[in-house]
Formats: C-alpha cells, sequence, structure tokens
C-alpha cells in the first residue's frame, strides 16, 4: 500500500527569524501564521480524504493542527517523535547571538555529526520521526496522514526518503505554513511537492 504524507511545517510566531524557539513553552501563533494556518485549513478540506493529523507537542504545532482539523473533520493525535529537535542550551537565544557562537557555525556545516550543547543530534531527530511514518507504512497503514511539525525535523524527513546527505539540510528550505508531500510505499518513496504554500 502507498501512504500520501504531507508534511506542515506550523504557522509563523513572533518569533520566527528571530529566536531559536525549539522547545520553549510558549510560542503561540501571530496574527500571519492563523492566516497561514486557515489557508492549509482551506487547502486539505479539497482532499478527497485526510484520514489522520498527527502533530508535535509544541503549542505552535497543536494550533496550527486543530485549526486544519476543525475544517476538515479529523482528529488530531499528538505524537512525540514529530517534536522539535532539543537544542539544549541554545533554546530561547536569539539568532544574532547564536551567530557568535563557533559551535552553532559547526551544527549548521555538519548536521550529520554535530550536536546542541547538551541537546538531541540531527540523526536522532530525523531517525524518530522517520521511524513514526515507517511503522504506519510498515503496518499496512495506507491513506492520507497530515503531519504538523517544525521545519528541521521536516527537512531530515525529506532528506531521508530523497537519498540525501543531513549535511545538505540547508540546501531546501520549508517555510512557516509550508506543505511538502511524498509518497511512501513499500516500492519506495516520491516526492511530490516542497515547501509548498499560499501564492
Amino acid at each position: 500500500m502507498t501512504a500520501k504524507v504531507h508534511l506542515i511545517r506550523h504557522g509563523a510566531h513572533d518569533d520566527v527569524g528571530h529566536v531559536l524557539s525549539g522547545r520553549s513553552a510558549r510560542s503561540p501563533l501571530s496574527a500571519v501564521g492563523q492566516a497561514q494556518a486557515q489557508w492549509l485549513a482551506a487547502h486539505f478540506a479539497r482532499e478527497a480524504s485526510i484520514d489522520a493529523i498527527h502533530c508535535s507537542p509544541r503549542e505552535r504545532t497543536r494550533a496550527t493542527a486543530d485549526i486544519i482539523a476543525a475544517r476538515v473533520g479529523a482528529d488530531v493525535q499528538v505524537v512525540e517523535a514529530l517534536d522539535e529537535i532539543d537544542f539544549g542550551e541554545w533554546t530561547g537565544r536569539s539568532f544574532d547571538t547564536l551567530e557568535q557562537d563557533p559551535a552553532w557555525h559547526e551544527w549548521n556545516c555538519n548536521r550529520a555529526g554535530a550536536r546542541p550543547p547538551h541537546g538531541e543530534g540531527m540523526a536522532d531527530a530525523t531517525a524518530r520521526a522517520v521511524g513514526h511514518i515507517d511503522a504506519l507504512v510498515r503496518g499496512g497503514w495506507g491513506g492520507t496522514l497530515l503531519c504538523v511539525s517544525h521545519c528541521d525535523i521536516i527537512r531530515g524527513v525529506v532528506a531521508h526518503y530523497l537519498g540525501l546527505g543531513l549535511d545538505r539540510l540547508l540546501a531546501f528550505d520549508v517555510d512557516p505554513g509550508s506543505v511538502s508531500t511524498l509518497l511512501i510505499g513499500g516500492w519506495g518513496s516520491r516526492l511530490l511537492k516542497l515547501n509548498g504554500g499560499q501564492e
């Protein structure tokens, strides 16, 4: 069987582009983020069927998923495997500050091997998200799944199914409120859309 997996990055919040929110306790959707989630809801309401919505436990992903779910009539399941990377000591720091940290530059040049201080490596974060999706596919699940998650988690999942090394993650963008779509089955996988969004 073949599963269609839509990887959705949560809508924007006020810290996007300024602060590494990571697993911060609060990062509610901004007005822009709510509008992005409403657009996603309208977009997926046009799908023939949405069989399941899985989301990260962060506030911004749950809010995005709830707005979509209210429109498409599907339940939301919170899945720890889709959670944001644990950025450890970097959580909550501004990007301006991080730019002064050599370890931050190492992280962005060596995603396959570097690790945030007291945080989670990219390989581990990718493995848990891919493991969740693979378990569904191996179990014979063949429906349409929405996974509402985070930029680097989505990058890692896409890279895995395309056979790209983790050091290539910054070669493509995953914007707030965007959709990237994969077909996944026993035959392999195919990318249908990358970083799609409101025109």
